[in-house]
This record gives C-alpha cells, structure tokens and sequence, in this order.
C-alpha cells in the first residue's frame, strides 16, 4: 500500500483574476507563499518517504519549505505539470468567452472531447500521470509520498483513479482549492480516497481520526 497526498500548489499573483495559467510559469502571491510555510508545518510531522513535484515554478516554490523541513530532496517530474490551456492561457472566462465563444461553450460541455483550441488534450493528461503515480507506488512501495502539483491534473487523476468519467471532471469535483490536500491510497492497482481538499490552515487538516476506519 502505497499513500499519495496530492496538493495543489498556493495562490499565484494571477489567482485574483482567475487566470488560466496552466503550462504558463508564473510565481506564488504573497498567500501562496504563506500557504507553502503551512504546507511544511504539516510535512514536518507526516512521516513522509519522499515528495514529488511537477517542475512549473508555482509547484516547486510550494514544496520548497517542504524540503526543508523534511530534508527531503524533492523529484521533480514533467509529467506532474498542470494541462496547457492552449489559446485560453492567462485568459479569463469573460476573455475566453469573448475570443473564443464557440469553443468555449464546447468546452464547458464537455471539456474533454472540446478541450480548448490549441491545448493538451484531457487524456494525454491522464496517461502522463497515472503512469507517474504507478512508478511512484512502486518505489515507495507502504510509504507516503507529497506530490505538488496542479487543479486540473489533480482532478482528472482523481476520475481515472475513482473511475468518474473523465468528461465529469470540472462538475464532479469544480475546483481543488489552493494549499488544499487530498490524500490516496494505492493498493493492488486499486485506489481509495481518505481525505479531499483539506485546507492546511485549519486544524482539521491534522485530524488523523480522517483516516479510513480501523473497523
């Protein structure tokens, strides 16, 4: 049994905007720098065997304080990297919806089949992280591992894992919050989820009575 703790990484200086960033490289906000510290607060006490980190500079600026309080030196993986928007990149939905009318109401139906002009396709997305996942399992084979990655990655790998139709992923699960853990466990090829989009600066974060029951 291996456990995964997916977080996706803090606030960016273009969060209050709610700009697409995607595979644009953009640095944490000054709440996102707090949220990293919080992030390491937790790691400190979570008994990890190794982080993992997608290599965009958001991700890697969150798991930062996380290295150094754990001593753990972070991987860094391409395949952990958040979806490329395409055309929709540091665009607004009012902006996307202006530019790009007919393919973004082809998008928000379905997200999958009509995923935005000029960016990566939803299951190429999949394929790259589950396949990352699965190398993670078997190298920390009964261990738990922090993986810092991104929203849409996050929520994808969650439908593949849970077997929800990748198309449902913005509607099933509508947003992972900044700083937020969620927290898998691989077994046998198959997953369970014990903890979803827990903010780290609430204690409740902390709560290992979350866990699966020993009943």
């Amino acid at each position: 049994m291996t456990r995964l703790v997916l977080v996706r990484h803090g606030e960016t200086i273009w969060h209050s905007e709610n700009r697409y960033a995607g595979s644009t490289d953009i640095p944490l906000g000054p709440r996102g720098l707090e949220q990293a510290e919080q992030l390491a607060k937790w790691a400190a006490g979570a008994e990890l065997a190794a982080i993992w980190v997608s290599p965009l500079r958001r991700a890697r600026e969150t798991a930062g304080p996380s290295e150094i309080a754990t001593g753990i030196t972070a991987r860094v993986d391409s395949r952990l990297r958040e979806i490329d928007f395409g055309q929709a990149e540091g665009l607004t939905d009012t902006e996307i919806r202006q530019s790009l009318p007919e393919a973004f109401a082809a998008f928000q139906s379905d997200p999958v089949s009509h995923h935005l002009p000029g960016g990566e396709d939803p299951r190429d997305v999949v394929q790259r992280c589950t396949e990352c996942f699965k190398e993670i399992e078997r190298m920390h084979s009964g261990g738990r591992v922090l993986i810092v990655t991104h929203n849409t990655l996050i929520r994808v790998a969650l439908c593949e894992l849970l077997a929800v139709p990748l198309s449902k992923y913005r509607t099933v699960f509508p947003s992972i919050d900044n700083g937020a853990l969620s927290e898998m466990r691989l077994q046998n090829g198959q997953a369970a989820l014990l903890k979803f989009n827990l903010p780290l600066d609430l204690r409740v974060a902390e709560r290992t009575e979350l866990d699966e029951p020993d009943v």
